[in-house]
């Protein structure tokens, strides 16, 4: 398997409302960035993604995160969302994204919820929270896994650390808190942004 985008960090944009979402996703992809995910516990993302899609669709993956039930991914898919984010194991919710030819990225801890995850066609696997458990834990559940499925290290990602979740083995991250808070000024979002595809780079050619 292969991660579809250049760089392999999704954003993710708890919180954040329709207004704001254009001039911070913008301010993204200009800083290099190629994937993003609308939590669906964000205001109106009803709104939110498909005008993300429809404004930058064509060069970015856009999609939600805290995906649950099959209906969600439905709606999704009839916005034009390729990314789909779980973040638990549920084989209905990546089966339905599968058939939707969308990309999933399913959130699991132990070697049997990431099994089940590959089993039900997921595309990547997202270890969360990874804070809690540690790249020790990633490469060990690594050891496991098949070798060409992209890991992403989800919780506690920082561009001061980032370079240890790539070593454990990790192809990639999903950004939070880390990278944008609720309500934060796009500024706050270009300097957060900028750090972590610095970070990224100087990591995979050091």
């Amino acid at each position: 398997m292969q991660w579809q985008t250049n760089l392999p960090l999704i954003a993710i944009l708890r919180g954040i409302t329709p207004d704001e979402a254009h001039a911070h996703v913008a301010a993204l992809l200009d800083a290099g960035f190629d994937a993003i995910e609308i939590p669906l516990n964000s205001p109106e993302w009803q709104r939110s993604i498909p005008a993300m899609v429809e404004a930058f669709g064509h060069q970015a993956l856009i999609g939600a995160g805290t995906v649950l039930k099959p209906a969600q991914v439905d709606e999704l898919a009839r916005m034009g969302g390729k990314l789909v984010v779980t973040p638990n194991t549920q084989p209905d919710v990546i089966r339905r994204a599968v058939a939707n030819g969308m990309t999933v990225c399913a959130g699991c801890a132990t070697a049997s919820e990431a099994f089940t995850a590959l089993d039900a066609g997921a595309q990547a696997l997202k270890i969360f929270p990874s804070s809690s458990f540690g790249p020790d834990y990633i490469k060990a559940l690594k050891a496991v896994l098949p070798p060409d499925v992209p890991v992403f290290a989800v919780g506690g990602v920082t561009p001061e650390n980032l370079a240890l979740w790539l070593k454990a083995g990790c192809a990639g991250a999903g950004l939070g808190s880390d990278l944008y808070r609720a309500g934060q000024p796009v500024a706050r979002t270009i300097e957060k942004a900028k750090a972590f595809v610095k970070a990224y780079q100087e990591a995979v050619q050091s």
